[in-house]
């Protein structure tokens, strides 16, 4: 008895071409000879791309779906199944064109354009432009286009048909196999791909259509990245030969650090001093934050460690909603060098302290952990 496609393939038949296609994909991942390690892999392997052969092709799935398993095979023989089938094109989809088992095929049925290196640049900027962002200019040097040719190579711009591959670029071998039709696919080594030839090769650059310049960039930074951030500016890498496309130039982006805050992602946290007296009896102190100074009231009794949350004053996001916050954090400082009226005060002040044992002191300090 003949199988189901839909149940070879896992779908119903009230499945979209999508869905059909991205169960094929799964299965022919699973499946595949080279990567499966089950025994009848190349079986199931065959039944699936059967199976999406057909359904993927509206006028045979309609006979399919009319005639049902045993009548639509009755019609068609498994060469005809496969016909018009290039099981190559799905792989470019299931593996990747850049793929091993891509590659083995012929590397998929699509043309690749001549593209140029992408590059890379480390710039290093201040932490408020980091915040608040900037625009900055940055020099290279690159492979760009060449000025005499205007990128093209050619002294003259006369240019002839590839002969080998009749202006393609590439040369293609097909072959039939149980699993439908391979088609290998190489770049054209006469002329590399670019289906044309040269006639007069421009003096300047050899007829590679670029050369070695200093070229200004402006860089846009955004407000709120980070240490390690990666900025592309599309098309303002290397240049390709023969004015395909120039390729990307990738920022680094390096910040410095700020002299009072500390970052963490989109959080700052900033550490205040205050003396004995402002931590026991209370008081308001200024402290900047990213746009202006502002004021917090430090509670009698404050500890080292006391933290307190200013919502929304910390640096943007990346995304443009909303921001961190600032934590800041009181540190009481003892003095180190007091005057003799100071040193009377605390002498009066100890006066008045309770007399507690050091082990009773211990005590009521552990309680405050508990």
């Amino acid at each position: 008895m003949a199988e189901d496609y839909y149940e070879v393939l896992g779908v119903s038949k009230n499945s979209s071409k999508e869905e059909i296609k991205k169960a094929y994909r799964e299965l022919a991942k699973k499946y595949h000879p080279d990567i499966s390690k089950e025994k009848d892999a190349a079986e199931k392997f065959k039944k699936v791309s059967e199976a999406y052969a057909v359904l993927s092709d509206d006028t045979k799935k309609s006979q399919y779906d009319q005639f049902g398993s045993t009548g639509f095979q009755q019609r068609y023989s498994q060469e005809d199944i496969f016909r018009g089938f290039d099981i190559n094109d799905i792989f470019g989809d299931v593996f990747g064109d850049d793929s091993p088992f891509n590659m083995f095929f012929g590397g998929g049925s699509r043309k690749r354009q001549n593209r140029g290196r992408d590059l890379a640049y480390e710039l290093e900027i201040g932490f408020e432009d980091a915040v608040f962002g900037c625009t900055k200019e940055i020099e290279i040097e690159t492979l760009d286009s060449c000025d005499s040719c205007n990128g093209t190579g050619s002294k003259d711009e006369k240019f002839d048909t590839c002969g080998q591959c009749k202006g393609t670029g590439q040369i293609r071998v097909s072959r039939r196999t149980p699993f439908g039709t391979f088609s290998q696919i190489s770049t054209c080594n006469e002329c590399s791909g670019e289906g044309k030839k040269i006639l007069h090769k421009c003096k300047e650059c050899n007829g590679t259509g670029r050369m070695v310049k200093n070229k200004t960039v402006k860089v846009k930074v955004p407000s709120g990245v980070d240490n390690g951030s990666k900025l592309r500016i599309s098309r303002s890498g290397e240049a390709a030969v023969r004015g395909g496309i120039a390729g990307d130039l990738y920022i680094i982006l390096k910040v410095k650090d700020s002299d009072i805050f500390e970052r963490d992602e989109n959080d700052l946290y900033l550490h205040v001093p205050i003396s004995f007296s402002q931590a026991a009896l209370s008081d308001e102190v200024k402290i900047p934050t990213l746009e202006k100074e502002v004021s917090i009231k430090i509670p009698s009794g404050a500890q080292s460690g006391t933290k307190f949350r200013l919502k929304g004053q910390g640096i943007p996001y990346l995304d443009g909603y909303g921001r961190g916050d600032l934590f800041v954090i009181i540190d009481v400082v003892t003095p180190k060098n007091l005057s003799k009226e100071q040193k009377k005060l605390f002498e009066e002040l100890k006066k008045t302290e309770e007399k507690k044992s050091l082990l009773e002191k211990i005590k009521e300090f552990a309680k405050g952990f508990k």
